[in-house]
Order: structure tokens, then sequence, then C-alpha cells
């Protein structure tokens, strides 16, 4: 487990801001918002990138039956805030087996979305087919909100990608066949807005997707 910030882009360490730049720094991606260090899930940790969230912290709300929340990770620092945002669930798939879901919020330009989902980023661009019917919707905060599937991400994982408060929005899940939990109108939950409920959440084991 990472015990200090890396690039959200390709993992790498960073440099941090100093008396010749006040951006943090990867050697090959340049001015990026850093990836906090990962922890085990919990409440707590959940509530610091809550707190430290400039964009949604999206979470299926209710969790599917016998899901559990297993991590949460943030880009981002003191003096920016989160930029992007990363929630873990895991749970029984909808064909039996494990299956995991990651959802991203992220500012433009950000790439974590695009590290998890497997691509070259730091966005879908072309990737996504804007121009046809979404191949699936899900309900942001209320809100209907249309997904594309990616092109060209690696076989193992099924890639949505759409476009929720004006923010990039990603779903991402493994393996392949758990993407037809984008088909059940899944229900979103920015949890900048949950109440005291959030505190009975179910946690579970730390997902090693959301170290990936």
């Amino acid at each position: 487990m990472r015990g200090e910030p890396s690039c959200p882009k390709c993992g790498g360490r960073v440099r941090a801001p100093g008396l010749f730049s006040d951006s943090w720094q990867c050697g090959v991606h340049g001015i990026v918002h850093p990836l906090q260090p990962v922890v085990p899930p919990s409440v707590e940790a959940l509530g610091v990138v809550v707190h430290r969230a400039q964009v949604p912290v999206w979470m299926p709300w209710p969790l599917p039956v016998g899901w559990l929340f297993t991590g949460v990770a943030c880009a981002g620092d003191d003096r920016s805030g989160g930029r992007a945002t990363a929630v873990a669930c895991s749970g029984p798939g909808p064909l039996g087996g494990p299956g995991e879901l990651l959802l991203i919020a992220e500012e433009l330009g950000v790439g974590l979305g695009a590290r998890y989902a497997g691509i070259d980023g730091p966005d879908p661009g072309l990737r996504l087919s804007v121009d046809k019917p979404p191949n699936a919707k899900v309900l942001a905060a209320g809100r209907p909100t249309p997904m594309w599937q990616v092109v060209g991400s690696p076989d193992d994982r099924a890639v949505f990608a759409g476009e929720a408060r004006g923010l990039w929005l990603w779903a991402i899940a493994w393996p392949e066949s758990s993407g037809l939990l984008m088909y059940d109108e899944l229900v979103l939950t920015d949890l900048r807005e949950a109440g005291a409920e959030v505190d009975l959440l179910p946690c579970g084991a730390l997902s090693p997707r959301i170290l990936s």
C-alpha cells in the first residue's frame, strides 16, 4: 500500500511543490493533482475524502444486495481540494461470482478514470460514441444520466463514461459481466449530500482495484 502521493495518471512518484514550482509534478505527465495514499475502507476514511472533495463522491445508494464499500481514493491536495474521487464497491456479480464496481468523478484532464479504465487518457475522448444512443443510464443525484461504453478498454472489465454535474463520471466493473449492473438503472448518491445514514455503511476488505 502506498504511503505517499502519486501521479493519478500513471501511479509514478510526484515531486511536491517547492522553491521553483507551486504545483505537484510528475516526471512523465508534468503538473498533476496528486493521488493521495489509499487507506483501508472505513466510514472515517470516507468522511475525510467527502470533506475534501470539490467533485462528487458517487456511490450506489442503496448498495445492491450483498454489496460492501471497499475503498475510496482522492486526487488533489489540501490547497486545491479533491479534484477527482474514486469509490470502490464489491459484492456478488449479476451472473455469479464476485463483482467489483469503481465510480470515479473528476475534472477534465485529471486522468484518474482513464487509468482505472486501462486506456490512454486523460479523458474518454473519441472512445465515446456520443452521437449514438447511450448504452446505459444511471440516476445521479436524482438526474437521469446517460452513459456510453468506452471502447478499447481491456477485456477483463466493462467501462462506461458520461457527464454528471459538468464533470466526468466513470463506472468501471470487473469482471466484464458485472457491467450488467449498469442496465438496472443504478441510483447514485453524491455522499457530500448524504445524511447520517452513511455512518451505517457496510465496509469490506480493501479492493485491490483501487490500488491498481
